[in-house]
């Protein structure tokens, strides 16, 4: 089996997005979700030769049966590539979020990223593949009420520039794509998280922050009405795997780049000041 590939996450978004993208583009996708009827409506839309993995990436033993699926499949060829993309979005002021929560964010978007990569790591090595892992512009710059989020994203940069440097010697390139914000479901699901972080929060926390918390729906409302369409990481996931000179780092968007280059030329005090000016104008980047 050619042109294998492992896509994470493939129930909506970047995910599914990637996953079709690259079933069009002829390879052999493998993509997981965590629920049968996602896996149903996304063979709905793919060719016969996409397959679908039901996994949990906080899971090992769901892991461990995934890969031990996919490895049959693909035999001595192995895998040209797995797409970590599996992630959850929490949020909140970092004075009252709940640490179950922040353990979650980090378990499912940090480690979760790794012990994908290891699962699959023996296939990618059969092929000499390569390793895309989806980060985002929050992993360059930490908003306020959005410190859980970054903080999973920020480990995930800096998991993957060590592992990049440890897999040279062995041919196998490992690239991140770091979007801004885009269409997904991770929006209604970010909104319901808000709702009850809000119900629970003691009431310390919203004589504090409550003035805030309308400006963050603002603008968590309009993110996701603004939000660039997930084809834009397809792509680039795509050049991540086939690209005879792949990049390390795929900035997507728009808001992403400014991001980044608030994170590079801004100093802190500087950043910090607009960034607070921003959030209480409803107009900050989150």
């Amino acid at each position: 089996m050619s042109r294998a590939v492992v896509v994470t996450g493939a129930s909506s978004g970047i995910g599914r997005a990637a996953a079709l993208h690259l079933d069009a583009r002829g390879f052999h996708v493998f993509a997981s979700v965590r629920r049968e009827p996602d896996a149903t409506s996304l063979r709905g839309e793919a060719s016969p030769r996409l397959r679908t993995l039901i996994l949990d990436v906080t899971d090992a033993a769901s892991l461990a049966a995934a890969a031990k699926e996919v490895g049959a499949a693909v035999g001595d060829a192995g895998l040209a590539g797995v797409v970590a993309n599996a992630g959850i979005g929490v949020g909140g002021p970092i004075e009252f979020v709940p640490l179950d929560e922040l353990r979650s964010v980090l378990e499912v978007n940090a480690v979760g990223v790794v012990a994908t990569l290891q699962a699959f790591a023996p296939l990618v090595r059969r092929a000499r593949g390569r390793m895309v892992v989806v980060s985002s512009s929050s992993g360059r710059l930490s908003a306020p009420f959005a410190g859980p989020y970054a903080a999973s994203k920020f480990a995930v940069e800096a998991l993957c520039d060590a592992l990049r440097i440890e897999l040279r010697p062995f041919g196998i390139h490992v690239a991140l794509i770091e979007p801004g914000d885009v269409e997904s479901l991770i929006w209604d699901k970010t909104q319901r998280y808000a709702d009850e972080l809000e119900a629970r929060m003691p009431e310390d926390g919203k004589r504090y922050y409550g003035d805030l918390i309308p400006r963050v729906r603002e603008r968590l409302e309009k993110s996701s009405r603004s939000a660039s369409s997930p084809e834009g990481c397809a792509r680039a996931i795509e050049h991540a795997l086939a690209a005879r000179r792949p990049k390390t780092r795929y900035l997507v968007g728009v808001d992403a780049r400014i991001q980044a280059a608030l994170a590079r030329w801004l100093p802190d005090r500087w950043r910090d000041a607009l960034l607070d000016r921003l959030l209480r104008s409803g107009k900050g980047p989150l």
